[in-house]
């Protein structure tokens, strides 16, 4: 493990950069003049993730090559154009990844996977036989979802390798600072690198920006609502070749430990890594925090990444520096001295945070969060330590930061004239709950009003700290239902109040328990008065509520909002009366 400051040697000078200095050739097919208004591409109507317009079809029997395996019947003369393990989206010319699964295995789907025109089935010995039966070549491995990323970035032609990759890492935090870091990249992109070369030779790119996360996935400005936080690998390789062939070529992507332990990055190695914190969460997945920890840690290896920035505040990413196989880059949004960036002169504001950022040599630029809380000042600065680790100048890459608008769900106001702050945020973890909370209170001259619940089917352990968190921290705790998924909603809601009553009654709030979500929002809002804080936590940016296998429309944004216009109508008659 090496640690030391960002320099151009810590990258092959190969790899994509926003550094000057010749590339590559590359392979961009579909780039839009400017005087074109952006148009969808029949593709985009078919099912499954976008895929790209122009592919060179691929021997089948070079892919049997890339596995190692023995060349099956019919292989000799097929070609894939394409990949899927979604037998729903198989297109002509496909792969169809057949995989087993909780319930049922992807060999069951090989008929209609054919019927849509596949070329070959990827699958394990378990489902060989029912493969077979299409009539299709059949590739046989042990284990095909380890197999299949890397045969995506071949069907696709190595896109990644076109892209500058910056992937983010951590329990909290994952969102803001991806959009954080693509905002840096679209200004990086536009101006050139703030108007300037430095010494070493560092300044911005051209081209788009992408964006892959939990709320969307962005290909320049169009957008395209995320089914999970990191796509399936064969879905991943499909959005990396469409965003190399309309011309982007720089992304920011959320890695999620799930990601990292089921594949969904293979075939991708990252040229910056960046790891913000850990903290208890999906312990319904991993078998505990060493087991999450690991799993987290699988991008700081060679295989995954050629850079790390971590976050040297937090004590798993401190243990980190010293696991990583690549070269590290540390910071530290409290200011130690060993980090090599911190942030200083901190200054919080209701609604965003300015500092100095200080780095190697002397290096100091004035930087601002656009977002609210302390927590928030550490996601800027790994973003622009981020950026500058991928080559921008320290001021263009803090000015990027700072020029970001906002992120959705993220600390998100809702106004509509209110007297009274209201806020809706994604926290649905202990540790994102309190500093929330804490943020809040230091620009409430009022009281905090606060709406939360817990997701079903999932990690149950912190239900119970959750509530206790929300009773301790807000003078109005309103535990309702978050997504109750299979569960009772009032199991769930038991459990939160076991937690809350926990907390000593001379320290605790208001403490009210209402199912129904829209009712608990509308409670809040009830109670403030000016000066207050109204707080909705734990869906953020979703725009449904899955109750019992049913998903219905619901947004936390729209919800609160159509409850403060009632209630201010309300005391609007009341006052005519």
């Amino acid at each position: 493990m090496t640690h030391g400051t960002v320099h151009p040697g810590n990258r092959a000078p190969a790899c994509p950069s926003l550094r000057d200095g010749p590339g590559a050739p590359g392979t961009l097919t579909a780039v839009p003049h400017a005087d074109q208004s952006p148009a969808t591409p029949p593709e985009a109507t078919a099912p499954g993730a976008p895929r790209p317009t122009r592919v060179r079809p691929v021997p089948l029997a070079d892919l049997v090559g890339q596995l190692g395996i023995r060349v099956p019947e019919g292989a000799s003369d097929a070609a894939v154009s394409g990949i899927t393990h979604d037998s729903r989206a198989v297109r002509p010319g496909d792969l169809y990844a057949a995989l087993p699964g909780a319930r049922f295995h992807g060999a069951d789907f090989a008929a209609q996977a054919a019927g849509l025109g596949a070329a070959a089935v990827l699958t394990d010995p378990a489902g060989a036989e029912r493969a077979a039966a299409t009539g299709l070549p059949v590739l046989v491995v042990d284990d095909p979802r380890a197999r299949m990323g890397a045969l995506a970035a071949t069907v696709y032609g190595e896109p990644g390798r076109e892209l500058l990759q910056i992937g983010i890492t951590g329990t909290s935090g994952k969102t803001t600072t991806a959009y954080l870091i693509e905002g840096g990249l679209r200004a990086a992109q536009s101006t050139k690198g703030g108007g300037g070369r430095r010494e070493g030779g560092l300044r911005a790119a051209g081209g788009l920006t992408g964006l892959i996360g939990t709320v969307e996935s962005r290909i320049g400005d169009e957008r395209i609502k995320s089914e999970r936080t990191t796509p399936e690998a064969t879905d991943l390789q499909a959005l990396f070749a469409v965003m190399r062939e309309r011309g982007v070529r720089s992304v920011a992507m959320e890695v999620s430990s799930h990601a990292l332990v089921l594949g969904r990055v293979d075939g991708c190695v990252f040229d910056v890594a960046v790891f913000n914190n850990l903290s208890p969460e999906h312990m319904e997945f991993h078998s505990g925090m060493e087991d999450y920890y690991r799993a987290k840690a699988e991008l700081f290896t060679k295989e995954r990444s050629r850079l790390g920035v971590v976050n040297l505040d937090d004590a798993y990413g401190r243990r980190l520096v010293g696991d990583s196989e690549v070269p590290v880059v540390t910071f530290s949004a409290e200011g130690r001295p060993e980090a090599d960036w911190r942030a200083v002169d901190v200054v919080t504001g209701p609604f965003d945070s300015s500092f100095t950022v200080e780095g190697p040599d002397g290096v100091r630029v004035s930087a601002r969060s656009p977002l609210a809380g302390p927590f928030n000042v550490a996601n800027a600065l790994a973003a622009v330590v981020a950026l500058v680790a991928a080559g921008t100048e320290p001021q263009a890459a803090a000015d990027g930061v700072a020029a970001v608008a906002g992120v959705p769900g993220r600390l998100e106001r809702v106004d509509a004239g209110q007297p009274y702050l209201a806020v809706v945020d994604y926290a649905h973890k202990t540790d994102a709950v309190e500093s929330v909370l804490r943020a809040l209170r230091k620009v409430t001259p009022g009281r905090i009003h606060a709406v939360l619940g817990c997701g079903g089917d999932r990690d149950t352990t912190k239900r119970a700290p959750m509530g206790a968190a929300l009773a301790r921290l807000a003078d109005t705790a309103v535990l309702t239902s978050d997504n109750p998924r299979s569960e009772d909603p009032l199991a769930i809601l038991a459990s939160m109040l076991t937690g809350a009553a926990e907390v000593p009654a001379g320290e605790r709030g208001a403490v009210l328990l209402m199912e129904d979500r829209a009712q608990a929002i509308a409670a809040a809002v009830v109670r403030a008065e000016p000066g207050d804080t109204v707080l909705v936590l734990g869906k953020g940016h979703e725009q449904g509520q899955d109750i019992a296998g049913v998903v219905r429309p619901f947004d936390d944004r729209l919800v609160l909002r159509e409850a403060i216009e009632r209630t201010q109508a309300a005391t609007h008659r009341n006052d005519q009366g």
